[in-house]
């Protein structure tokens, strides 16, 4: 039996274990049994090493899935389903992404214009499908965002703000 502790940093962690069996085995590969292995090794050691460093970035955005309400996000649609409040934005309409740290547990604020803001606490139950979402708007730093969130200060932090331009509609007359 695991302790429920070590199953879930086991989950959390899961695609950097898989990418480092991968790499591994792609080593051992290379390292091994002749040169037979030398193309499929050099594959899967840089697979492997791919999927280290995309796992890494997912388990250091994921919480532990605890918190209050859902979260499903389904063809561009982030809907959040919590015990007080809750409502839908479409990502391609999202003007502003921020990390509320003030409230506890923090909570992340999406902003659509003429919607009031969605607040989505970042350890709520299927919140980890966010790190997806989050990635497809054009010009969003991961490394920021992942930062932002490790980090101890107690502000609101801009994660992402579409560019003026883009908001602009370009009409044909």
């Amino acid at each position: 039996m695991i302790r429920p502790e070590a199953k879930a940093q086991l989950m959390r962690w899961r695609e950097v274990l898989a990418g480092a069996v991968m790499a591994g085995l792609g080593l051992w590969w290379l390292i091994g049994p002749g040169r037979l292995l030398i193309l499929p090794g050099i594959g899967l050691l840089i697979a492997g090493a791919c999927l280290i460093w995309v796992g890494a970035q997912r388990a250091r955005f994921r919480a532990s899935g605890e918190g209050p309400g859902s979260v499903r996000v389904d063809e561009g649609q982030i809907t959040y389903f919590g015990p007080l409040t809750g409502g839908a934005v479409a990502l391609r309409e999202v003007s502003r992404l921020t990390l509320d740290k003030t409230l506890f547990p923090a909570h992340w604020r999406l902003q659509q214009p003429g919607q009031p803001e969605l607040l989505i606490p970042i350890n709520a139950e299927g919140a980890a499908a966010l790190f997806d979402a989050f990635a497809t708007l054009s010009g969003l730093r991961t490394e920021r965002m992942l930062h932002a969130i490790e980090g101890k200060e107690k502000h609101l932090i801009v994660i992402w703000q579409r560019d003026a331009s883009q908001n602009a509609q370009i009409s044909l007359h």
